[in-house]
């Protein structure tokens, strides 16, 4: 094995050993590992490591954002000369074809690499394993499928997108332990601890776009911006998703130049998106216009009538619901607004997780398909 714990490189078209897989394995995850800090959206997130022939780790690169080199771009460029006739670790497909920045194979068989090991196929139809062809039609040793499973979780919202054309939908919402999401006088702050809202907002962190409705802006003013000590990363867009009636024109929101949904042409503060539906806005043409802004990940924040308007229009893909530490006891605000006529209307989930966050229970779950 080389220092970097690498079979050495099989010549022609061989296959790689068996016993070097967990090598293989180890090496991708380390790729994988770039990207935990990354947000590069729309962009997806990859991570590149470059090998000499007797693989040794000459560089390590993860993409930054759009118009930015693409990993193994920089990888390479970081290994100079000494990448010739050498390996290339990259957790998504190379692309083939132009955008902000030329096709990453060009860049590879330039550099002289011998052998490329791959993460995941790249689901984008610009890419779909065109990108894997050219490398093997110009005579390169392609392995791909290493680690693809991790790859994928690493970048959820990405490949989400890729596939279906709108982003990945989290629904979040604070309830009382019986479900209440508000006392019968409107009341909710607040339902959850501190450690709680602080979790909440490392939900924001994550996020490309965070999702009120327009009575949510009218009840509790909200920023929808991230505050965590010491975070530095990038502010979620907001979004408001607007009905009939004017929006506050005092909203602190404003400052934030919102992108608002809306079913007509209205006077705001940000950016208006017109997507008329039958009762408003269409919300699937408004996720859709979400995902065309480059807004793949996207956190749901409230009310109970979006919602549940989204539950409905099979939009929620999955879900973080804070149970608080207090009961309501009665009358109140159910977390999903409209109606629930019989037990077949409500939609499978799957649990994902569970755990305790202060006195409050984080509960997550993933919404089924039918």
């Amino acid at each position: 094995m080389g220092e970097g714990g690498l079979a050495p490189l099989a010549r022609g078209r061989a296959p790689v050993a068996v016993e070097a897989v967990v090598d293989l394995e180890r090496l991708m995850k380390e790729a994988i590992s770039l990207v935990a800090s990354t947000r590069p959206h729309p962009n997806p997130r990859v991570g590149a490591l470059v090998l000499d022939p007797a693989g040794r780790v000459l560089s390590r690169a993860a993409h930054s954002g759009p118009g930015k080199a693409h990993a193994e771009v920089a990888a390479l460029e970081a290994a100079g000369e000494q990448a010739r006739g050498g390996t290339l670790v990259v957790t998504l497909e190379p692309c083939d074809h132009h955008g902000r920045t030329p096709p990453c194979t060009e860049a590879i068989l330039a550099a002289g690499i011998a052998r490329v090991l791959v993460g995941a196929v790249d689901p984008d139809p610009r890419v779909a394993g065109r990108g894997l062809a050219r490398l093997r039609s110009a005579g390169k040793e392609v392995v791909s499928g290493i680690a693809a499973a991790e790859v994928e979780a690493q970048d959820p919202a990405y490949f989400y997108h890729r596939r279906t054309g709108r982003p990945r939908v989290t629904l979040k919402a604070a309830l009382t332990l019986d479900g209440r999401a508000a006392a019968a006088d409107g009341t909710s702050q607040w339902i959850t601890s501190g450690e709680a809202r602080e979790d909440a907002h490392r939900l924001r962190a994550e996020a490309d776009a965070v999702v009120i409705g327009a009575g949510t802006l009218r009840a509790d003013d909200p920023l929808l911006s991230v505050r965590l000590e010491g975070y530095e990363g990038p502010q979620p867009r907001a979004v408001v998703v607007a009905g009939r009636r004017p929006l506050p024109q005092t909203a602190r929101l404003w400052e934030r130049r919102p992108l608002v949904l809306a079913p007509a042409p209205a006077g705001s503060g940000g950016e208006v998106v017109v997507v008329p539906g039958p009762g408003g806005v269409d919300l699937p043409a408004a996720m859709a216009a979400l995902g065309e802004r480059g807004l793949l990940e996207v956190l749901v924040e409230g009310g109970p009538t979006l919602a549940g308007a989204l539950l409905r229009e099979r939009l929620v893909d999955r879900g973080v619901f804070y149970f608080g530490a207090r009961l309501g006891g009665g009358e109140g605000t159910p977390a999903l607004a409209g109606p629930f006529a019989t037990l077949a209307d409500a939609r499978a989930v799957r649990m994902t997780g569970a755990r305790p966050v202060g006195p409050d229970l984080r509960v997550e779950f993933v919404v089924e398909e039918v």
